[in-house]
């Protein structure tokens, strides 16, 4: 949180500088360069999509997705200027704004899909393991992308519906495309996967022991693109134009589920089964305020947050 915290000062500090430029755009005709910064998922198969349709470009954004692990080194990137737009969970989010970290959020992410046992995203076995119940996963080995983060929150939810002590769960971060392998091998005990892992566990064998983000709140708000302050201050076409692109994205993705599928395999390692069988989120355009309120509520619970995330400052 300390490198957030100098970056975000880092990036205050220069926004007088770029809010000085002659303008924001190049001219007409000349495309703009936009760094992102993403995670290998299917939750950001629309940007990816709207890159392939056009919806950037016309709109003068020369698109560059960056892949990352995870939100938090993503809200660093964007803070520390690495990135001008980010994708992250909320968790990330608001834990970089409880920091100081001047972000804010520009457009929803993607949501789940609100059904218990066919959500994108589900807690995990092998087929060998002799778990059965999210109960029994006390002092067990479990992977997620990272630590103490949006993993730990909805996971531990999880173990807390299933009557299980939800405060000795042992977590372990690895990337979600080395879970399917870790789970085979025995590495770990249970996962935390989103698609198109959790297909590739499932056909695999694994089974699902929770849907974690469905017991966490109804239609959660998982995550959203987001950029800072200074680029909203410095560039507000540029950021209105991002928004305007993505949601059509978003759009577009929810009403072409065969393209999204097919598009996922551009930029993650799958294979036609796994392809098929991804179980999709929902890209809602609307924001689930509810539902975050319940992530930051659990979130300070579980000691993720040192005070209660002010929403008013980080959403739009």
């Amino acid at each position: 949180m300390r490198r957030i915290l100098v970056a975000a000062m880092a990036v205050m500090t220069l926004v007088a500088a770029v809010a000085c430029s002659p303008d924001e755009t190049k001219g007409e005709g000349t495309a703009t360069k936009v760094s992102v910064g993403v995670i290998p998922i299917i939750d950001v198969a629309p940007i990816y999509l709207g890159k392939q349709k056009g919806f950037f470009a016309r709109r003068g954004i020369d698109l560059v997705l960056s892949a990352e692990q995870g939100g938090a080194p993503i809200v660093e990137g964007v803070v520390g200027g690495k990135y001008q737009f980010g994708f992250s969970n909320v968790t990330s989010l608001m834990a970089a704004q409880t920091g100081g970290a001047p972000l804010k959020a520009v457009a929803s992410g993607v949501a789940s899909n609100g059904r218990a046992g066919r959500d994108f995203s589900a807690i995990v076995v092998s087929g060998a393991s002799k778990i059965r119940s999210a109960r029994e996963l006390t002092g067990k080995r479990i992977a997620v992308n990272t630590l103490k983060n949006l993993g730990d929150t909805t996971v531990r939810q999880s173990v807390r519906r299933a009557g299980g002590k939800a405060e000795d769960l042992r977590f372990q971060a690895m990337p979600f495309p080395d879970m399917p392998g870790a789970l085979q091998a025995g590495k770990v005990d249970a996962a935390w996967v989103v698609e198109p892992a959790l297909s590739a566990v499932l056909t695999q064998g694994g089974q699902i022991l929770a849907s974690n983000f469905v017991d966490t709140a109804p239609d959660l708000t998982v995550a959203l693109y987001f950029t800072s302050q200074g680029t909203l201050t410095a560039k507000p076409k540029l950021a209105a134009d991002f928004t305007a692109a993505i949601k059509e994205s978003m759009r577009y993705a929810a009403e072409h589920p065969d393209e999204v599928r097919d598009v996922v395999g551009t930029y993650t390692q799958i294979n036609d089964t796994v392809r098929i069988a991804m179980i999709l989120p929902s890209w809602p355009e609307d924001i689930n305020r509810q539902s975050l309120e319940r992530v930051a509520q659990l979130g300070q619970r579980d000691g993720i947050f040192a005070k209660a995330p002010t929403l008013d400052q980080l959403l739009p």
